[in-house]
């Protein structure tokens, strides 16, 4: 008796669903390419502004007291924030007393949080 073979399949297979990795380089393009002042964070002018408000800071996070020991991605790694977001405002940007220091931590999740409650409760949604 002969032997049945299996029907080819009739669709292909799914698309996945999830989207850009964090690490992803087309996706920081994008993001790089939709706003000039990103390109703020890469100038040297930039780094000698985030080490002086490190040292002012003492490596302390300014909403915890925490020290600040870690590298980057540790939770415990420095992080300069923006206290009032800048939002594309190179006086805010660059505005020394705008700046604190604060761990990566605080920086993802509580100060994460407050930026997004603030955008929607004005209505920006993304």
């Amino acid at each position: 008796m002969a032997r049945l073979k299996g029907l080819p399949p009739l669709i292909g297979a799914p698309r996945s669903q999830v989207g850009w990795a964090a690490d992803d380089p087309v996706r920081s393009d994008a993001r790089s390419s939709g706003a000039a002042w990103r390109a703020w964070y890469k100038t040297a002018r930039w780094r000698a502004l985030r080490l002086q408000v490190l040292i002012r800071d003492a490596y302390t996070c300014q909403r915890t007291g925490q020290v600040l020991g870690g590298r980057y991605p540790a939770p415990d790694s420095p992080t300069v924030n923006h206290k009032r977001p800048h939002r594309g405002s190179a006086e805010l940007f660059w505005d020394i007393n705008n700046l604190e220091t604060v761990s990566k931590a605080v920086h993802d999740s509580e100060i994460q949080r407050e930026e997004q409650a603030s955008l929607h409760h004005r209505g920006v949604w993304d």
